[in-house]
């Protein structure tokens, strides 16, 4: 693997590429703090052979504006793809990360975001020639060395911080890994690793790293991914890894390392540490709290992503919410054709354009459905949950420019899942994003949460017509 300064220097204002801009970081459910968010100094290219597949790979990382975030960018592609380091663009693959946005995607990105957060990097704009990129050794150095060397800028804004409000705990079979508060600042990581039954000169190691007052470079960057000869076999005759050697490569077999050495006595668990800070990259937030794993792996990793990015979601519905009112009762009536009792919208607190909107329905027993459904259990029927999330969903569309005047009705519904009951006293916290839009239909996607837990969801299709046609 080589790095390299680009042949010329990048645009560091926002890119653009076939699908769109590079996408805003939401800052919803995080907590601005005293430090300034980063990105790197100037560009610089990082080139060589993908981990599995031996592929010619080239990343180009470019500097990216406040509030970005990181998002890699398949330049080789006709048009370019652009692949946010999101975990809604993740996909399970064995033995590492991947990050896919329709046919296109991006193998082995661990490594290199565990690179980019050990060096504290918010904003990064990666563009990739290749289908997987470049591994080195199988550490993070190769990547946090050309990042060091060209430096880091503050940014003019914020870096935003989610901490963790309530234990997230995950277990599968004997592997289990957890988010835990802290009122310490930054993320601690602690993991342990048993291959006593598997390789003695493994066995069980233990690694506890603190992101704000230890060394990545010195203590984390270094560790390289490690397999088993049995593994690397495996892989080998899978088809996987043939460009590699054990001089590559740190393939453990059972006289120790082969033709090769430790670079610590507890390498493996503290690559391990690697992994599980390039996994929760995809969270798209700087955590503050404790992780604790053991034997955890990318899928596991993964899985607490996305729990974390609930949590940071659900932060962010619970302050709309408290922020006070977008629109009102008063104004949600002079946009929406319904009435008592069918106005099922009681607040709107946030209106993003024409491509979403989260709104409020306080449930109260006084609701005119409740005497005639289950009386002695009241339960609000699911279909006027569905109703509500499409009324939202309408008024979201009249914001569009064209539709201005016109009446969204109800054409089809999909994907209509109701996952709890909501009940009197309940409050439903909606949100409805447009998928797509034309002058005579559109399609959004809704859903509807109690206390931070999912309740309904649905793809909803309306038919816009002019209200004489009522």
């Amino acid at each position: 693997m080589t790095s390299l300064p680009p042949e010329q220097d990048a645009n560091t204002d926002s890119p653009t590429t076939a699908v769109g801009r590079l996408p805003s970081k939401s800052t919803h459910g995080v907590t601005p703090g005293t430090a300034r968010q980063r990105t790197i100094a100037a560009p610089t290219i990082v080139r060589g052979k993908g981990l599995l597949f031996g592929v010619d790979a080239e990343i180009e990382f470019a500097p990216a504006p406040p509030g970005s975030g990181i998002a890699f960018e398949r330049i080789d592609l006709a048009p370019p793809v652009l692949l946010p380091a999101l975990i809604d663009h993740a996909v399970s693959r064995p033995r590492r990360s991947t990050l896919r946005v329709g046919d296109a995607s991006i193998d082995t990105v661990e490594h290199c975001l565990s690179a980019l957060v050990g060096l504290g990097i918010d904003n990064v704009l990666l563009r990739m020639r290749g289908p997987e990129l470049p591994c080195g050794d199988g550490s993070a150095l190769p990547f946090l060395e050309p990042l060091r060397s060209v430096g880091t800028v503050e940014q003019d804004a914020p870096r935003h911080v989610h901490r963790i409000t309530e234990p997230i705990v995950l277990e599968e079979e004997d592997s289990m890994i957890a988010a835990l508060p802290s009122d310490e600042p930054g993320m601690r990581v602690s993991y342990e690793l048993d291959y006593s039954s598997v390789s003695r000169h493994i066995g069980r190691q233990n690694c506890s790293f603190d992101l704000a007052h230890d060394d990545y470079a010195s203590q984390i960057a270094p560790a390289r991914t490690f397999s088993l000869r049995a593994e690397a076999e495996a892989l080998w005759a899978a088809g996987m890894c043939r460009h590699l050697t054990p001089r590559d490569a740190l393939v453990v077999g059972d006289d120790g390392p082969m033709e090769n050495a430790f670079r610590f006595a507890d390498e493996c668990v503290r690559h391990k540490v690697l992994d599980v800070i390039g996994d929760l990259a995809l969270s798209g937030v700087s955590i503050q709290g404790k992780i604790v794993a053991q034997r955890s792996g990318h899928d596991l990793n993964r899985r607490l992503a996305r729990r974390i990015r609930q949590q940071v979601e659900a932060a962010a519905r619970l302050r709309l919410v408290e922020s006070g009112r977008v629109l009102d009762a008063r104004a949600i009536a002079r946009i929406m054709p319904h009435r008592y009792p069918m106005l099922l919208i009681d607040r709107v607190v946030e209106i993003e354009g024409n491509r979403r909107a989260v709104g409020i329905k306080n449930v109260s027993i006084n609701e005119p459905f409740f005497p005639g459904h289950y009386p002695g259990t009241p339960i609000m029927p699911g279909v006027l949950i569905v109703e509500a999330m499409g009324q939202l969903g309408g008024l979201l569309l009249s914001q569009t420019l064209e539709h201005t005047g016109k009446v969204a009705v109800l054409l089809s519904l999909d994907k209509v899942k109701l996952r709890k009951a909501v009940t009197p006293g309940d409050q439903l916290v909606m949100e409805a994003e447009t998928l797509r839009a034309s002058a005579r239909s559109a399609a959004v996607r809704c859903r509807a949460w109690v206390q931070g837990k999912l309740a309904a969801e649905a793809q909803i299709r309306f038919m816009m017509i002019d209200p004489e046609f009522e």
